[in-house]
């Protein structure tokens, strides 16, 4: 029984306010860190479902061949096509902006021709990528040719 009286006269030397005020600071600490528990768990989620789209690809457009696979003059021509119709989102470098995750990544460099030419043309709509299908299936080759140079050779600021 002596506990809670030992307790009582603790706090009245210390002070109610003293205490309130630790209590709060202790309230607010475990809050953030819950907080940023919660965010780093979300972050990888995000991570995880912006590249799933690529696993959702039907078996028979991962197959599909490049037509335009090791040709140097596709390649030119698709970076062009890249900075015209993907960098504002995916960045001039395909490193990736706020808007759109980056194209460096091994899971886009792993993924097939086939896999990456469907989903420039059916898009990731829920993830904001829009449809490309307006684009000519020849261009959407060349970026996907591109696309797959980066892997072998990254981009400089200077190219």
């Amino acid at each position: 029984m002596r506990a809670p009286l030992d307790l009582f006269c603790l706090l009245r030397r210390v002070g109610l306010e003293s205490v309130g005020m630790i209590v709060f600071v202790m309230a607010i600490f475990m809050s953030s860190w819950a907080l940023a528990q919660r965010k780093n768990a979300s972050a990888g989620e995000i991570k995880q479902s912006t590249y799933a789209a690529l696993a959702g690809v039907p078996e028979e457009a991962r197959e599909r061949k490049n037509p335009f696979e090791g040709n140097p003059q596709a390649v030119a021509v698709g970076r062009k096509l890249f900075e015209q119709h993907c960098a504002e989102c995916h960045g001039k470098k395909a490193e990736g902006t706020r808007k759109a995750p980056s194209l460096l990544r091994e899971e886009v460099q792993q993924a097939t021709p086939g896999t990456l030419f469907w989903i420039l043309t059916n898009g990731v709509v829920r993830q904001g990528m829009p449809v490309w299908s307006k684009l000519p299936e020849p261009q959407r080759w060349q970026i996907v040719t591109f696309l797959g140079s980066l892997s072998a050779h990254p981009m400089h600021a200077n190219q």
